[in-house]
């Protein structure tokens, strides 16, 4: 279960230019819940999400992950429990390195590092198990540089990178914002499966309507650093993408 209890962040506190950007966030996250967020800009959306991955402290506030009080740990403490893709699929992954290499990396996330990268059979076949849920052959190109990659196959890697270990919470930053059309629906339909099948507790940041109300089972909206909607059940499947269209307009 994820916990935020009046997560309070002030930009520029003190200036004239003081910006609210989080007001009193409160939310539950129940383990294994796919939830989306929509909002226009300045919704508070991203920064949410930095109080979440830890790249940002909050000025009030606590935030729980499974009853562990996680206020004040910095991102590479709570890099055990939260795993995060974001919008631009090279952020995710290392270009000069390899598929294997840069796996090797997401295996040891939460460990201490060395410098070596080698692979034993066993973490292989490991890796090659999780790539052959994407349909993608990226499987049988293990020693290729993944600056010889897509972005649509990075992205996909940057998932299985994320998920390769378990964690708490996964953070999906508006990650197929970047890709075309077709490849977006890709990555969608194997992050949904991922999900369901690990029954990972996900939160999703989407700028579209559809994505939005097709993925998931909660719909939260922000506006001005207040959630001002928070769709479950019968209430959101009976919603349309025009009706979401229609909160935007107040």
């Amino acid at each position: 279960m994820i916990k935020l209890n009046d997560i309070q962040v002030i930009f520029n506190q003190g200036t004239q230019l003081e910006n609210h950007v989080l007001k009193g966030i409160n939310l539950t996250i129940e383990k294994g819940e796919f939830v989306t967020i929509i909002g226009g800009n300045g919704a508070g959306k991203s920064t949410l999400m930095n109080i979440l991955a830890g790249d940002l402290l909050p000025h009030q506030g606590s935030l729980f992950i499974e009853n562990k009080d996680i206020t004040t740990w910095p991102t590479e403490k709570r890099s055990p429990l939260v795993a995060r893709i974001f919008q631009d699929p090279m952020l995710g992954t290392f270009s000069e390195l390899t598929i294997e290499e840069n796996l090797s990396l997401a295996h040891q996330r939460g460990k201490r590092r060395g410098f070596a990268l080698s692979t034993s059979g066993a973490l292989r076949q490991k890796f090659r198990e999780a790539l052959s849920v994407l349909n993608m052959n990226l499987e049988n190109r293990l020693l290729d540089k993944v600056s010889s990659l897509s972005g649509g196959q990075r992205q996909a890697l940057s998932l299985v990178m994320a998920t390769l270990q378990e964690c708490e919470l996964l953070l999906l930053d508006e990650h197929t914002a970047a890709l075309d059309p077709k490849i977006a629906n890709t990555i969608m339909e194997i992050t949904n499966n991922i999900v369901k099948a690990r029954k990972l507790t996900t939160l999703m940041i989407t700028h579209s309507m559809s994505q939005a109300l097709h993925y998931g089972s909660r719909t939260i909206m922000l506006y001005h650093g207040e959630v001002v909607r928070d769709m479950t059940g019968d209430t959101r499947k009976s919603l349309s993408t025009e009706n979401l269209l229609a909160f935007f307009e107040v």
